[in-house]
């Protein structure tokens, strides 16, 4: 019983993302995402100059802030308490997510729906689509 417990803990721990991994999948959703670090230890993520994603790098826990819609950012916060309003940011539609306690899939789609959510907003002139 222990041998199973230990395994399950090991691959809870396997589907959890780190900064770096953040960092890759940001910079993946588009050519013209830029990263920007400022005020020390923020890192940001833009695309078209606008931000869809943010970090700290100088905490205990990492985590990141993603914006997602106000409706949508209460359910989650509701729902995982790995997921509050994000410090310094608008809280109603900016969200921190905590890394080490939710999985990797689920912050990915966070991460997308916040690129989304920002490119939606852009002229189609611009010529960038949401994905």
């Amino acid at each position: 019983m222990q041998e199973r417990e230990w395994r399950r803990k090991q691959l809870a721990k396997e589907i959890r993302m780190n900064i770096e991994e953040v960092r890759e999948y940001a910079l993946s959703l588009n050519e013209q995402v830029t990263e920007d670090l400022f005020v020390k230890s923020w890192v940001s993520w833009r695309i078209a100059g606008k931000w869809f994603l943010l970090t700290n790098l100088d905490v205990p826990e990492p985590h990141v802030a993603v914006k997602i819609l106000p409706d949508v950012a209460i359910e989650l916060r509701d729902r995982y308490k790995s997921v509050g309003p994000a410090i310094h940011m608008n809280k109603a539609t900016w969200s921190e997510l905590y890394l080490n306690q939710l999985d990797g899939d689920f912050v990915k789609e966070q991460i997308r729906t916040s690129y989304n959510l920002v490119v939606s907003r852009f002229p189609k002139k611009l010529g960038i689509h949401t994905i």
